[in-house]
């Protein structure tokens, strides 16, 4: 098992250091689409209300350069638990800025993962697709965790997986743009993840037509 282990470790570092070399040996002026800001996205969706959450300079610092966005949801008149939004777009990854996992993230924010397991996702107008699932904890708090990686239309869960496709898109299409899109809600106590994902999802269906403005397909 720890063979196997180290395989993976190593098939992955191998994955991202070809990933960087490939990249930065391109010499050819890639092709960035044009699209909306991140700053102008909808602060009122349908019922849902939302706060900006500014973003620190060490985590902008740790994040690279690209265009981000955080804000928090609440739906005022159905007083359910808030939806944080988190979307970081990526122009370019060919000068290691390259999209971070929130899986690396939260474990060093002092949170547990009590459960991780992937969903398909089916937006209106998207292909189905995989994402990621985390239920993790601290303090007494729980939190449920949704995110995936999304690029020209396609969206993945896997980490290794986005950085192959970040090549592939490369080399057919002159483009490494990427980004990542997390949503994070409260479980309520006795509630089930299967119940706060619903939350979620009702959520997502509303921001689903927007996507393109954004994140150029």
């Amino acid at each position: 098992m720890k063979s196997r282990g180290w395989l993976r470790f190593a098939l992955a570092a191998g994955l991202l250091a070809l990933t960087a070399i490939f990249l930065q040996a391109r010499g050819r002026t890639e092709i960035t689409p044009p699209r909306l800001p991140l700053s102008s996205f909808p602060a009122q969706l349908d019922q849902w209300d939302s706060t900006q959450v500014p973003l620190d300079p060490k985590t902008l610092e740790v994040l690279g350069k690209g265009d981000f966005i955080e804000r928090i949801y609440r739906d005022p008149e159905a007083k359910l638990p808030y939806i944080d939004l988190f979307i970081a777009y990526f122009p370019s990854q060919r000068t290691n800025d390259t999209i971070h996992s929130p899986q690396h993230c939260l474990p060093g924010a002092g949170w547990n993962p009590d459960e991780s397991v992937r969903v398909k996702l089916s937006l209106p107008g998207h292909k189905p697709f995989p994402a990621n699932r985390y239920v993790i904890s601290k303090a007494g708090q729980r939190l449920l965790v949704l995110y995936w990686f999304w690029a020209h239309d396609r969206g993945v869960a896997s980490e290794y997986w986005n950085k192959f496709y970040l090549v592939k898109d490369a080399i057919r299409l002159n483009r490494s743009d990427g980004s990542l899109i997390r949503f994070v809600t409260p479980l309520l106590p006795g509630e089930t993840p299967d119940a706060a994902e619903q939350r979620i999802l009702h959520f997502i269906n509303a921001i689903a037509p927007l996507i393109d403005r954004y994140i150029p397909r």
